[in-house]
């Protein structure tokens, strides 16, 4: 916000971007240039965060690094950010620990922390130019035991993924941060701008197949906005993986 409390011009055109939708550009003929971002989950061996709460924290920093000044025209985020944006959204979800998470602090990105549970996401770029720190963290390997959270509080967005699909925490971890982009873009700006400043608080809940009938409900009904899978892992072409609910107004 600016000194008067209104958007700022760089949160305005970010905004903007988001509520463009994702991009569509075809994949580089070198398959070193396709653009992804880079996500990080800490999950510590003594006391592992609540699954609900890491991907609330995935959630949160995805769309974090996309409102954030330095992804905005003239940051020095701006150039790997939008070649990353206005191409086909890929993000690869890796997870650390001790010495593996102080490092990945090093590289250019956000972390945020859901009542202790941490994830960073990192700048855009290449997949064949991931930093040596981060290229040498796992992709998968750990599971987190799914959690049966309260019901989400109607002051916040509840992100809630389909639990048929039986995602990994990493694939999941990927989909309500693409689900929390497509949310930030289809509020108005002014309640973007709130929901930045509360730093893109949120619930992740799974939905069972009755819950997922009333979200389908509410999407086909303009209500929710819903992240497709293309497919390349785990889930078939064209699921629907997550649905995002909007806060109550009021």
């Amino acid at each position: 916000m600016d000194e008067n409390g209104s958007p700022t011009a760089g949160f305005t055109a970010l905004h903007a971007e988001l509520a463009r939708g994702y991009g569509d550009a075809p994949d580089p003929a070198d398959p070193a240039q396709v653009q992804a971002m880079q996500m990080v989950l800490h999950l510590p061996k003594i006391e592992p965060p609540a699954r609900s709460d890491l991907l609330a924290a995935a959630a949160a920093v995805a769309v974090a690094l996309c409102l954030d000044e330095r992804s905005a025209p003239g940051g020095p985020w701006e150039q790997g950010y939008l070649a990353w944006k206005r191409a086909r959204i890929r993000k690869v979800t890796r997870r650390a620990r001790g010495a593996q998470w102080r490092a990945a602090q090093e590289v250019p990105g956000i972390t945020l922390t859901v009542r202790g549970a941490q994830a960073r996401a990192l700048v855009p770029g290449p997949v064949g130019a991931v930093d040596p720190r981060i290229k040498r963290l796992q992709i998968g390997g750990t599971e987190l035991l799914a959690d049966e959270p309260e019901e989400p509080a109607a002051d916040v967005p509840a992100l809630w993924v389909n639990r048929e699909l039986g995602m990994t925490v990493g694939k999941a971890a990927a989909q309500v941060g693409h689900a929390s982009m497509l949310l930030a873009g289809a509020l108005p700006l002014a309640a973007a701008a709130r929901w930045a400043r509360d730093e893109f608080r949120c619930a992740v809940r799974e939905a069972g197949p009755e819950r997922w009938r009333e979200l389908l409900a509410l999407h086909a009904g303009g209500g929710a906005v819903a992240v497709r899978d293309a497919g390349y892992t785990e889930v078939a072409p064209g699921s629907i993986t997550v649905i995002a609910v909007p806060p109550a107004l009021g």
